[in-house]
């Protein structure tokens, strides 16, 4: 089980999308919670302009497996829903992880994404299933 930020780093390395081709990185994280950050720049934009979608719920889905899988068993998405709400006014995107129901084999966790004007650009509620809880029937 990761019980420290640096296993959190050294594990979530392994996620090459998230951390190499998106660029996230873990800055905090303790039981029921993390903070992960993205300094944003040409490839994080889409034809309009404006931050792509993909990157606001990546963020998300990071943020989230980052705080569930801390001092816990393997945990993956289960379900997500993700609302965007206005586009980043900032250079700098934050995601934050709070666990609002954590049971025996799934767990709930509300994921804000904002910029560091403070700009809410999407909220997410995200699911998961506890696979490291599960014993297998074989």
């Amino acid at each position: 089980m990761i019980k420290s930020i640096e296993e959190s780093r050294e594990f979530f390395s392994k996620d090459k999308y998230a951390t190499e081709a998106t660029g996230i990185e873990i800055e905090e994280v303790r039981e029921g919670f993390s903070l992960v950050t993205l300094s944003l720049d040409g490839k994080h934009l889409n034809a309009g302009g404006t931050i792509m979608g993909g990157v606001y719920y990546t963020m998300a889905d990071f943020a989230f497996g980052v705080a569930a899988n801390f001092n816990r068993p393997g945990t993956v998405t289960l379900d997500s829903q993700i609302t965007f709400l206005t586009p980043a006014v900032g250079k700098k995107l934050f995601a934050e992880a709070n666990v609002k129901r954590d049971g025996e084999h799934t767990c709930c966790y509300y994921v804000e994404v904002y910029d560091e004007l403070g700009t809410k650009c999407a909220i997410a509620v995200m699911n998961g299933f506890k696979v490291g809880a599960v014993k297998s029937n074989k």
